[in-house]
């Protein structure tokens, strides 16, 4: 009998509670038997794959030594150690691995243990992962998106199931997933109970550190701990490696560099660069993110996954000029929205690809209007600012649009999240203001686990035409919490032969709520 292990073999031996209890425990942390045992406290996660590395993360309870174990054969069979880290106070006792020279497109096994550094003998119980590197070659693709995990105070109900929507797309066993930003909010505290619009009360479980907003490094680390205790998620991060990128939620509603908070009460320190800083640091120390050394801190770069398939993860927040009228008729610093550098990283990344299709997982959408001042409607948070020519950030859209038109680059696709509900978008120059671009499509799905919101108003300029859309009613208002059922993800597949693309927009429930396959051009 052969020792590979499949990934459904791996989680059915898995899923079980005596291998649970064998293997130290994978939905609930690890209980020490000992008091000098170190505690895996939050799970495993694995994350930033390439065709031959990967990065693997977990976090111990006192100062610790992150030991790990690779291997591609059930049982670990001819497994292999890597280099170890030490986990300190100082980075809040997490630890992350970098896994090099894997094999391509090879399911992975990996096991993290931590030994005592007071006590060398003293060791934690194990806890298994599993990623799959990617494809050098043609094959069957399946994959996930979504965003905004923790929003408007709906934190883990235990006893409505926790965060529910990662349980269902485990259980699809996609390939990898794309986190499309506010995989935090820190700006949304955790109060033990808030009222649901039908009058029922929802108990959050409640931690330190996260009954206020976010200020401290402590409290930005303390959010991303908080959505690790559901036991959906710690499954969910124990068996998909993940691309995650960021937005607002991470720092605060709405930010952009150089702000000042000088009329929020909530917070001491007013200085938004000051809290990014820290944001920044507390996103890279407890995710399984890639550091950049070109750039410390930076989130955009590009993940080649086969022939078929590129994706390019945006920062549509770090570069952006101020939240204003979003009117400026000539590009500046004021207009900035992915910045000059990043764009001109786009262009030369989109221009250097090989694979048929070229996914654009963008944090916010193209043609949907988000003010900043929603009272006034006065200044902007996205890019889109009302029907007509373009102006202000839209400039820069339009430089990249003209851009993969004129240089004939096929199969673009943008994927994002962000505003609260699900829809599909087809930008069509034949109704759009500006016209110098090639048809693509817009999909947006979310929330993962907070309110639902919607629908936003759609700006002309880029000629939006919406095939599908799925938010509240106005009887049911907005703000609806998980339970309402209305938190959704998306999921493509990519045939390994013909290379044709399916979105499948679906909800908690795994109802399919819109599909559309698209065919590939070849130039």
């Amino acid at each position: 009998m052969s020792l590979r292990l499949t990934r459904r073999r791996f989680l059915q031996s898995t899923g079980t509670a005596g291998a649970a209890s064998v293997l130290g425990g994978f939905f609930m942390p690890s209980i020490s038997r000992a008091a000098d045992r170190p505690v895996i406290t939050h799970g495993v996660q694995s994350g930033d794959v390439t065709v031959n590395s990967a990065r693997i993360w977990a976090r111990a309870d006192r100062p610790s030594r992150m030991i790990a174990e690779i291997a591609t054969t059930e049982g670990f069979s001819k497994s292999i150690k890597v280099p170890y880290v030490d986990v300190l106070h100082e980075g809040d006792l997490a630890g992350k691995l970098a896994l090099t020279d894997l094999p391509a497109g090879q399911d992975i096994f990996y096991k993290i243990h931590f030994e005592n550094l007071d006590n060398v003998r003293a060791i934690s119980e194990p806890i298994m992962g599993h990623f799959r590197t990617n494809p050098m070659k043609r094959r069957n693709i399946r994959f996930g998106w979504s965003g905004d995990t923790g929003g408007q105070g709906w934190g883990i109900d235990e006893d409505r199931g926790g965060m529910k929507t990662y349980a269902t797309i485990t259980a699809h066993q996609p390939d990898f997933f794309i986190h499309s930003g506010d995989t935090i909010y820190a700006d949304g505290p955790f109060m033990a109970e808030q009222k649901m619009p039908d009058g029922q009360i929802w108990k959050n479980l409640t931690t330190e550190g996260t009954g206020k907003v976010a200020e401290t490094l402590d409290e930005f680390r303390a959010n991303y701990k908080y959505n690790m205790l559901d036991k959906n998620v710690r499954e969910f991060n124990r068996m998909i490696p993940v691309y995650y990128q960021w937005d607002d939620h991470e720092v605060l509603n709405n930010w952009y560099p150089g702000e000042m908070l000088t009329n929020d009460d909530r917070y001491s320190e007013k200085s938004v660069s000051l809290l990014a800083a820290r944001a920044n640091r507390a996103f890279r120390e407890m995710l399984p993110v890639r550091e950049q050394p070109q750039e410390p801190g930076r989130v955009y770069r590009t993940i080649s996954y086969g022939p078929s398939l590129e994706i390019f993860v945006l920062d549509m927040r770090s570069y952006r000029g101020p939240n204003d009228g979003n009117n400026g008729l000539v590009e500046n610093d004021k207009t900035a929205f992915l910045g000059k550098q990043q764009i001109e990283w786009l262009k030369r990344a989109l221009l250097n690809s090989k694979a048929t299709w070229k996914v654009i997982a963008a944090d916010m959408p193209i043609g949907m209007i988000v003010y900043d001042d929603w009272k006034n409607k006065s200044t902007f948070e996205n890019l889109a600012n009302g029907d007509g020519a373009p102006a202000g950030r839209e400039l820069e859209i339009v430089d990249l649009l003209r851009f993969i038109k004129s240089a004939r680059i096929r199969n673009t696709v943008w994927l994002t999240a962000d505003v609260h509900y699900t829809a599909a978008h087809y930008y069509d120059p034949a109704k759009a203001q500006f016209t110098d671009f090639d048809p693509f499509w817009e999909f947006v799905s979310g929330p993962l686990h907070a309110g639902t919101f919607g629908p936003n108003d759609m700006d002309n300029t880029f000629g939006p035409q919406v095939k599908f859309a799925k938010y509240p009613s106005k009887e049911q208002g907005v703000n609806l919490p998980p339970s309402a059922g209305m938190q959704f993800f998306g999921l493509i597949d990519i045939d390994g032969e013909s290379e044709q693309l399916r979105v499948s927009l679906r909800d908690v429930a795994d109802t399919e709520l819109y599909t559309v396959t698209l065919d590939p051009v070849y130039s």
